[in-house]
């Protein structure tokens, strides 16, 4: 599978996870799943909220160290 795929939702809201996703991320039936708005996006994580959380803290971490690692004025950089 691609890192990017798609799902149709039905008029009732449902849509499904493909199977290797299920498969890969170990979501059995009953499993949980949580959906993080972000505004113009939406984040599913495997293992529902208890696991968003860290994920989370440690994409937000990467990215606000590589942004401030890509600031060229050193009298901002430390801001």
């Amino acid at each position: 599978m691609t890192a990017m795929t798609k799902a149709r939702v039905s008029s009732r809201g449902q849509t499904s996870l493909p199977a290797e996703l299920r498969h890969r991320w170990a979501i059995e039936d009953g499993g949980e799943i949580a959906f993080i708005d972000l505004g113009g996006a939406a984040l599913i994580v495997p293992g529902g909220l208890d696991a968003a959380r860290p994920e989370l803290h440690c994409v937000l971490t990467e990215r606000y160290s590589a942004g401030m690692d890509a600031i060229e004025d050193p009298d901002l950089a430390d801001q």
